[in-house]
């Protein structure tokens, strides 16, 4: 096998800035035929509810439903499932829930209130969504971890009713995604998939309830439907590509840094896996590794084609700087693979998830680490949040107003709403003074 050629930038370089943002470039742009087709399935969707739903489920999954109500997976088939897992995959599954829904429990949201002094009342109330709808790729792209980082949030939040929607090709149902459904208290699962399942939990069909929010990752075509669908619901985020961020201070063993590059390379060929160091010759040694051991993996050609087409390895003259050029990445994953990972944890304002110490590999986050795994990508993290109890939480303002407050708010209402020529908001105050 012939070695992998994978980008070296120099911080140094006058080149770098441009260089670093030509790798960096991702062509998300929708593609107007994938668009076009995703609109159509929805209006059909919503205009001919289950009689749609069935008809495209039995074209694109090849399945032979005859009526909607065979769409619905009878709840103890997901109990069935967990009974008949293997005892190794049981405790995982069970270990990883555990840990995931103590995490999720420091996240919840409370109400809040205080008392001003002439009596008027200010709070906000927290409650959770009345429904959510959950997407799992179904076949072969089956990921029970996904149902777990999913579902528990939604289930901690207090979320009043959680609709599952998974594909089955063909008939076949994953028994892992089963179990995790049940395990994480998924309410009611449906096997439909694609544009038309998220039209279909947007919308609502005879047999489909709709639901609030839409959270869970799919296809381009899954992708496009959760972009058109919001408004009329929330989404959680449109994911790019997998990304992982290492910053090594050259003492960590070079096998252990190559494979956590692998770990999102082998995502898909678009994933972006990047390397910063202070150190060239940590840089040729991480090569050397790359090399040794991609001839082992089962994803050889993926990863391969990640790498050469995405991947880099940067050299910068300390860490302070390498700081700075991650911020300016906002990575999903970050792993900080330093002598004293906390300074320099101080230093990172935008990260997905940031992976401290050579002993935290970036895969333990993806399944059973605790934290979700549903991150901000794209650089996105300027901004956004990993996924949490609080996406599946809202905010309602609370104002009481004593028959004191109300004198002096009424008069600070009725001169600002003057100043605004909107009468009838200032008479509404003025009438209560």
């Amino acid at each position: 096998m012939t070695a992998i050629n994978i980008t070296r930038l120099n911080a140094n370089s006058p080149e770098f800035n441009q260089q670093l943002k030509d790798r960096l470039a991702w062509d998300a742009a929708d593609d107007l035929a994938i668009h076009q087709r995703v609109l159509e399935i929805i209006a059909d969707v919503r205009q001919q509810g289950d009689q749609a739903l069935l008809a495209y489920t039995n074209r694109f999954d090849r399945c032979q439903f005859q009526s909607a109500s065979q769409l619905e997976l009878a709840p103890q088939s997901l109990q069935q499932a967990w009974n008949s897992l293997p005892s190794e995959q049981a405790v995982a599954l069970q270990s990883a829930a555990n840990r995931i829904r103590a995490y999720a429990e420091q996240q919840k949201l409370q109400s809040w209130q205080y008392t001003e002094n002439d009596g008027t009342v200010l709070g906000q109330k927290v409650t959770a969504l009345d429904r959510a709808g959950l997407y799992v790729p179904g076949g072969k792209a089956a990921y029970p971890s996904s149902v777990l980082m999913n579902a528990i949030p939604a289930k901690v939040a207090g979320v009043g009713e959680l609709i599952m929607v998974v594909p089955t090709p063909d008939g076949e149902t994953n028994p892992l995604v089963l179990a995790a459904a049940y395990i994480a208290g998924v309410d009611r699962v449906f096997t439909i998939g694609g544009a038309q399942a998220v039209a279909a939990l947007a919308y609502g069909t005879e047999t489909i309830p709709a639901v609030d929010k839409i959270v869970g990752p799919g296809n381009i075509y899954v992708a496009t439907a959760k972009k058109l669908v919001f408004g009329q619901v929330g989404i959680d985020m449109i994911a790019g590509p997998s990304e992982i961020l290492i910053i090594c201070d050259g003492e960590t063993n070079p096998d252990w840094i190559a494979m956590d590059l692998f770990s999102q390379a082998e995502h898909d060929e678009n994933a972006q896996a990047i390397l910063i160091t202070d150190k060239a010759e940590f840089l040729d040694q991480v090569e050397a590794s790359i090399n040794k051991l991609l001839p082992e993996m089962e994803r050889a050609d993926i990863i391969r084609a990640s790498l050469s087409g995405r991947g880099a390895l940067i050299l910068v003259n300390d860490l302070q700087q390498a700081a700075d050029i991650s911020n300016r990445i906002a990575p999903e994953h970050l792993e900080l693979s330093v002598a004293e990972p906390q300074a320099l944890c101080d230093q990172i304002r935008n990260a997905g998830a940031i992976f401290l110490g050579r002993y935290t590999a970036e895969a333990l986050g993806d399944y059973c680490a605790g934290p979700n795994h549903v991150l901000p990508t794209s650089s996105t993290a300027r901004y956004s949040s990993p996924l949490g109890v609080y996406y599946f939480q809202k905010r309602s303002s609370l104002i009481n107003c004593s028959a004191a407050g109300a004198q002096q708010l009424g008069k600070i209402a009725s001169v600002l709403a003057r100043g605004e020529f909107l009468t009838a908001h200032a008479r509404s105050a003025e009438f209560r003074l």
